[in-house]
């Protein structure tokens, strides 16, 4: 374990410092691209302006034969566009194929400052993490790169879930982690064939009461696990977000998903299909009386400090810092949605 002095020094000489705060920017939803398909590329233009983050996919969903040309499309990609403050990513494949290390040393001789995350797929412990963070350094020296890559871990093996606080702490380069469902389904055997969201066999059962009949309600299989990443990132400073949801013919369960996973801490989720884009737009914007009422509570309380009540609920320096969750995000949205900080009053 690296001492605190150490911690965040270059791990190479030349590298850029790596950041003490991870920068501040909206990412409600990443929205995935095939770069190898071409009419996909042509749409990212437009893309820019309706997505917070624009992700270049090397990984799943891309066949083996073409690797290559999902590569060369996401330097392409890249280069022919302005992404100004929406986020350029690339998920690159896993550690242990033959395409990662072509992905990264070709990807960041490429675009260099232009990549803003490195999405690092099936991470099972601080050891992944370390060899990314120094090959990342070493590539950003040579390039001469003013502002470090940063790395963003998938959760998506039973060994990855068992080490996330250990994945967390492993760098000042990471960004944050993303729950990979499907994959960590396998991984630890889970009898479901769903990308995401619940499972009608995963229920508990009402009483049976006199009549003798019994209501079955679905509960949530990732609970526990976005639980235990959302703790891992926020005792480290970094950003928890879900993941992809499957049934693109089902926007509802699509939304239940992404907002209990809202509530509980995560900050965006995956888009994997445009009609996914809103959804996660308005799961991930706080609502605008839940933005009041937390306005209301800093106004009433300007130093965090005392007790007042509003509405006739009690209100303190816990509920002043729920207030500030909720205003700040608000704000930031408020930053780059016009007709979302018309409604909020900012």
């Amino acid at each position: 374990m690296k001492s605190p002095r150490a911690f965040y020094k270059p791990l190479a000489i030349g590298a850029p410092e790596p950041f003490r705060d991870i920068p501040v920017s909206l990412e409600r939803m990443i929205h995935f691209v095939p770069p190898h398909i071409e009419k996909m590329r042509a749409k990212v233009p437009d893309l820019i302006d309706k997505v917070d983050v624009v992700l270049g996919n090397l990984e799943d969903a891309i066949p083996a034969d073409a690797k290559g040309e999902a590569r060369n499309g996401f330097i392409q990609m890249a280069l022919e566009n302005d992404f100004g403050t929406t986020g350029l990513w690339t998920r690159v494949n896993c550690l242990n194929s033959p395409w990662f290390l072509d992905d990264i040393l070709e990807i960041v001789e490429a675009i260099g400052d232009k990549l803003d995350v490195v999405m690092l797929p099936k991470v099972e412990g601080a050891w992944d993490i370390h060899y990314l963070d120094q090959l990342l350094a070493q590539l950003e020296a040579k390039g001469g790169l003013s502002k470090p890559i940063l790395i963003h871990a998938i959760l998506e093996t039973a060994e990855g879930v068992k080490n996330v606080e250990q994945i967390a702490a492993a760098s000042p380069r990471m960004h944050g982690m993303s729950l990979g469902p499907a994959d960590l389904a396998a991984s630890r055997g889970m009898k479901t064939t769903r990308v995401g969201g619940g499972h009608p066999d995963y229920a508990v059962l009402s009483d049976a009461g006199d009549t003798g009949s019994r209501t079955a309600y679905q509960q949530d299989l990732w609970h526990y696990t976005v639980a235990k990443m959302v703790d891992a990132c926020l005792s480290y400073g970094i950003k928890p977000f879900y993941g992809p949801f499957g049934d693109f013919s089902d926007p509802q369960a699509c939304e239940s998903q992404f907002r209990n996973a809202f509530l509980m801490g995560c900050l965006g989720a995956w888009s994997l299909h445009p009609s996914q884009i809103e959804i996660a737009k308005r799961v991930f914007s706080p609502d605008p009386a839940e933005v009041a009422f937390a306005r209301k509570i800093l106004d009433a309380m300007p130093d965090g400090t005392g007790a007042v009540m509003i509405d006739g609920k009690m209100q303190d320096d816990a509920t002043w810092k729920q207030a500030k969750v909720i205003v700040d995000l608000a704000k930031l949205v408020a930053s780059k949605d016009a007709d979302l900080a018309q409604v909020y009053g900012f």
